[in-house]
């Protein structure tokens, strides 16, 4: 049984924790977080008596607990730092996404999985969804013959959008912006259902809607109340004490340094176009994509949870697939499992060993969360730069090969 460690208690970490404290193939020994109150609350919650430790004392924490695997779901900017100090520890690492978010952190994580000979898992749960599965299956099979481009467009609604504007996200040097922590699932996904990845990237985009300059336009429904949550008081509200971090930060007030509607162009080897974009206070959350290949185009629409009118209502995804001269066929119209459309239980089977066979290949790697990485980056170099960007040039300051 494989002895695992959670670093940084947030609210993604519940997942993780939850699989673990139930596994009957691996076992929790450790908590890291600077905050007290946090990893307190997460027994609380669990029922169990894992032993906490701060961040100073990780290096310590992996020893005294013989950790096997550690599991990083701090803020963005840290995962290369304790990616790193696990590795060189002798243990293995899942990391929430990104895997990092800039060149430097991309280069030490790679120089370290070399120098130790340990893996690095990046928890990309949308390749598990069933309906994503479907899509790769499809793809794979000649469904449409050769793709010739993508269209995707990535649509948040004004509560889930909005939430990346109240929390540490909203700073660029945190997160990467949403090109890189939001968008990196989906270029992920991308990446995956071609079988290749980025070659040159070009972006626009900016912040429209959310900071201190556009809030004039709007009133104080964007307010988050965390005393109306028992689980975001329990782990916010109650914990700002302890280390000063405000969860519910205005998303009109200064200080946001990231985009909240960006559209990217990316070429991907072998000749592939995928025109992709991200919209962050849309009135309606989910997303579309659509293949267009040499005998045909396959259409993926999804209606996800809504956010911001707490319907209740399920999540619901069509696929159409329409063969050139022909008319077209209904491939499947039903409703999303729980937890990103039942990605986050089958994610956490594999990583806990208890997964069936992987011939889709769902399983994602470090070179995975390089790949998704090298479109975020790009993204942003050419915002900043009003310039087409080579991937190459990017992997050559990383030093992997192109």
């Amino acid at each position: 049984m494989r002895r695992h460690a959670i670093v940084g208690l947030g609210s993604r970490a519940q997942l993780f924790a939850k699989a673990l404290a139930g596994s009957p193939r691996a076992e929790l020994v450790a908590f890291c977080d600077h905050n007290e109150t946090r990893m307190r609350v997460h027994n609380d919650w669990l029922g169990t008596s894992v032993p906490g430790y701060r961040p100073e004392d990780f290096a310590a924490m992996l020893a005294k607990e013989r950790v096997d695997v550690v599991v990083v779901c701090t803020p963005d900017h840290t995962h290369a730092d304790y990616v790193v100090a696990a590795l060189r520890a002798g243990c293995d690492v899942v990391t929430e996404k990104p895997m990092t978010t800039d060149v430097d952190g991309a280069r030490r994580i790679l120089a370290a999985r070399r120098e130790t000979g340990h893996a690095v898992r990046v928890a990309f749960n949308y390749r598990y969804n069933p309906v994503h599965r479907r899509v790769r299956e499809l793809l794979a099979a000649g469904t449409i013959g050769e793709i010739g481009s993508v269209e995707f467009s990535w649509l948040l609604d004004t509560a889930h959008g909005a939430d990346y504007f109240r929390r540490w996200h909203r700073e660029k040097d945190r997160s990467g912006g949403l090109l890189v922590h939001k968008s990196g699932h989906h270029f992920d996904l991308v990446n995956w259902w071609l079988g290749s990845g980025p070659e040159t990237v070009f972006a626009l985009g900016g912040l429209f809607f959310y900071g201190d300059e556009n809030g004039r336009r709007h009133d104080d429904r964007f307010a988050l109340d965390l005393e109306a949550s028992p689980r975001l008081r329990a782990l916010y509200h109650d914990a700002e004490r302890e280390d000063g971090y405000v969860r519910n930060q205005n998303v009109f007030a200064p200080g946001v340094t990231i985009e909240d509607d960006v559209s990217v162009l990316v070429q991907h080897r072998g000749g592939v176009v995928l025109n992709y974009h991200l919209h962050a206070y849309s009135p309606r959350e989910g997303y579309r994509v659509a293949f267009s290949g040499s005998s045909g185009r396959l259409e993926l629409d999804v209606r996800e949870n809504e956010y911001a009118t707490d319907s209740g209502e399920a999540g619901r995804a069509r696929l159409t697939r329409q063969r050139l001269w022909e008319p077209p066929e209904v491939v499947l119209d039903e409703p999303l499992g729980e937890g990103h459309g039942g990605g986050d239980e089958r994610m956490l089977a594999e990583l806990l060993g208890d997964a069936e066979p992987d011939p889709l290949g769902c399983a994602a790697d470090h070179d995975a969360g390089l790949q998704a990485l090298l479109t975020g980056l790009a993204a942003n170099r050419s915002l900043d730069t009003g310039r087409v960007v080579s991937v190459a040039e990017l992997l050559a300051e990383i030093g992997e090969p192109a």
